[in-house]
C-alpha cells in the first residue's frame, strides 16, 4: 500500500512540473516577433550575404549592381538552404504548417531545399539566369502566399526559412522576406532582358 502511495506522488509532481513548464513556454512566446532580437540569426545571415556579395564586387575591381543582386541571391539562397539540409524531417515539418504546396504535397517539403540551393549556385555561376529569375519568381510568390495565409489566420508558428537549426517566428518579416526576394529577381530579369 506504502508503495503504491509513494509511486503516486511523483506523478503528480510531474504534472504540476509540466504545467509550470507550459506556463513558462507560453510567457515566453507572449510577444515574439515583436522584438528585432528575434530576428539576430535572420539578420546576420542577411548581412553575411551581404558582404560576401560585396567581396566579390571589390575583387572584381569594379562595382556592377546587376553582379553584385545575382551574388546576393546565390549567398542568400545557399546559405537558408543549408540549415534547411541539417535536419531535412524537421524543415518539411515545420514547412508543412504554412506552405500551401508542401501541405498537399509532403514531396515538396523534401525537394524545396534543393530548388533553393539550385537557384542559389545557378545566380553564382551565372548560369541560364532567365530561367533561374522566372523560377525565384514562382518559388517566392507562391511562399509569400503561405506566409500571408498563416498571417491572416493569426497562426503562431516558427519561420522554416532556417530549418529546424534556428528559430525564428513566421511574421511579416518571412512575408517582406519572400517578396523582397521575388521582387529582386524580377528586377533583373527586367533589366536583364535583351
Amino acid at each position: 500500500m506504502n508503495s503504491s502511495t509513494h509511486s503516486e506522488r511523483p506523478v503528480e509532481s510531474e504534472s504540476s512540473d509540466s504545467k509550470s513548464n507550459r506556463d513558462t513556454v507560453h510567457e515566453r512566446q507572449k510577444g515574439r516577433g515583436s522584438r528585432w532580437t528575434d530576428y539576430i540569426p535572420l539578420l546576420v545571415i542577411v548581412a553575411a550575404a551581404l558582404a560576401a556579395a560585396a567581396a566579390k564586387e571589390i575583387a572584381y575591381g569594379t562595382w556592377h549592381w546587376m553582379e553584385w543582386m545575382q551574388d546576393f541571391m546565390g549567398f542568400f539562397l545557399v546559405i537558408f538552404s543549408l540549415f534547411k539540409f541539417f535536419d531535412m524531417e524537421g524543415f518539411a515539418d515545420g514547412f508543412q504548417m504554412y506552405d500551401l504546396l508542401a501541405k498537399r504535397l509532403r514531396f515538396y517539403a523534401h525537394v524545396y531545399p534543393f530548388i533553393e540551393c539550385g537557384l542559389g549556385l545557378g545566380y553564382l555561376a551565372r548560369w541560364h539566369l532567365e530561367a533561374i529569375y522566372a523560377i525565384t519568381v514562382v518559388v517566392m510568390i507562391f511562399g509569400a502566399l503561405g506566409v500571408c495565409n498563416a498571417l491572416r489566420k493569426g497562426l503562431d508558428l516558427e519561420c522554416a526559412c532556417m530549418g529546424n537549426v534556428l528559430k525564428v517566428p513566421l511574421s511579416t518579416v518571412a512575408l517582406v522576406e519572400d517578396l523582397g526576394m521575388a521582387a529582386m529577381a524580377a528586377a533583373m530579369w527586367w533589366i536583364g532582358r535583351p
